[in-house]
């Protein structure tokens, strides 16, 4: 699976030039390319804000204009929220991810300025528009966000390897259950909690229910054990 390049149109602050570098490399995209960076390249800036993703930072490629950094690509996608006059396809990032992972050739998307967006020639190189289905009182998404959203589609298909959950214990034994529920009847009992007699069997048994439903492990009855005993001492 060839993965899409990220091509950052006059990008203006290092801060986020280094964020977007970051967001890439969470999803395994390491190829970024920048169109005429407002401050010039390297820009001291965006190594902090990278947080560790240097290979993406190092790796960078500057160009003077978008059509000769994605002169090599054959799909290009432009992310924007705006009518340009151009009449394109509208992708959502889904659907532009699943392009991107079935087309053969190199894809490349691009990210336009902060503050203005791409402009009308550069969305004019695209094939299609993608954009996000956003609030429409306040649909202004920064760089960094822009750029991991669209890596996040396409990580989906690219078999990235899910963080190992943390391994639940086993429910505790029916004997280790039961002692719970007798310890908390023995100290109710005398607070007159099963009073009238002719209910104490349903309030019990509702009892039973309620602390059954949680599937307590034996680490945890122990724990609520613990909590019982330090209140009957009381």
């Amino acid at each position: 699976m060839i993965r899409p390049v990220i091509v950052l149109v006059h990008p203006q602050l290092g801060e986020n030039i280094g964020k977007a570098a970051r967001a890439m490399l969470n999803f395994g995209l390491t190829e970024l390319r920048l169109v005429a960076p407002r401050d010039g390249w390297p820009n001291p800036s965006a190594g902090p804000a990278a947080s560790g993703a240097d290979i993406v930072l190092e790796q960078a490629r500057v160009f003077d204009t978008t059509a000769e950094a994605v002169a090599d690509c054959a799909h290009i996608f432009a992310t924007t929220v705006r009518k340009r006059g151009v009449t394109k396809p509208v992708l959502t990032p889904e659907q532009a991810a699943a392009d991107i992972r079935s087309a053969p050739g190199r894809s490349a998307i691009l990210f336009g300025a902060e503050r203005s967006g791409l402009d009308t020639e550069d969305v004019a190189l695209s094939r299609a528009i993608v954009t996000v289905p956003i609030n429409p009182e306040f649909g202004s998404l920064n760089l960094a966000q822009a750029v991991i959203l669209l890596a996040y589609e396409w990580s989906k298909g690219a078999g990235l390897v899910q963080p190992t959950a943390a391994e639940a214990l086993p429910p505790a034994p029916q004997a280790e259950l039961d002692g719970l529920i007798e310890h908390v009847h023995a100290l109710l009992e005398p607070t007159g909690y099963f009073m009238p007699p002719e209910r104490a069997r349903a309030t019990k048994r509702t009892l039973r229910g309620v602390l059954t439903k949680p599937r307590w492990n034996s680490l945890e009855i122990r724990t609520l054990r613990g909590v019982l005993s330090a209140l009957g001492r009381r």
